[in-house]
């Protein structure tokens, strides 16, 4: 009688726990320009994955953490077992960069001084919307066969993924003459409860 009860139980939890979890992404997805309009509206998410830059001069990669909410942008960047983690905080037209020495340093200008600091151009405006799926805003663009084309950058989605209702970039490549950024997606989340 106890173990029947013990089985029933055990079958219950796990008929739970299935219900509970998360829809499961579907990576190897295609790029498409159909229903991106929503992703403008997204107020709120942030993802973990992996980032890797090369220059003509430099080249190196970092585990990358980025936090979006509202006109604010949180993103860390960090070695293998977290080593020489950095914080990036973006607010609306002001920069902070803590290299976890204890000391913040400050800037108006965030792209010069992302530049500055890591000696190579990274476009973090416009890269706030790439991530989703999307132009930036207000900004004119050429549509291309998996991505398009803004202010001189090429903007490649070579894998996209279904994560809940939203379709999200996996991988993306960016390049200009100066610059490959590669950046691999490996979780998304989404607080639905704060988009527009």
């Amino acid at each position: 009688m106890f173990i029947n009860l013990l089985k029933v139980v055990v079958v219950l939890l796990s008929v739970l726990l299935w219900a509970c979890s998360s829809e499961p992404i579907k990576e190897n997805e295609q790029y498409s320009k159909d229903a991106k309009e929503g992703a403008y509206s997204l107020n709120a998410w942030n993802f973990v994955g992996r980032l890797a830059l090369k220059s003509k001069k430099d080249s190196w990669q970092a585990n990358i953490a980025w936090k979006h909410s509202g006109d604010e942008e949180n993103i860390k960047l960090s070695g293998p077992l977290g080593q020489g983690a950095t914080a990036i905080r973006l607010l609306n037209n002001q920069v902070f960069i803590d290299r976890g020495d204890g000391k913040i340093i400050f800037s108006d200008h965030p792209e010069q001084f992302i530049n500055q600091q890591i000696g190579m151009f990274v476009p973090v405006h416009s890269l706030r919307y790439w991530v989703v799926g999307v132009p930036e805003p207000n900004a004119s663009f050429i549509s291309t066969m998996n991505g398009f084309k803004q202010a001189e950058w090429v903007v490649e989605y070579e894998q996209m993924q279904w994560v809940n209702t939203y379709k999200v970039s996996r991988k993306i490549i960016v390049t200009n003459t100066e610059l490959k950024l590669k950046l691999v997606i490996d979780q998304w989340d989404f607080d639905d409860r704060k988009t527009k």
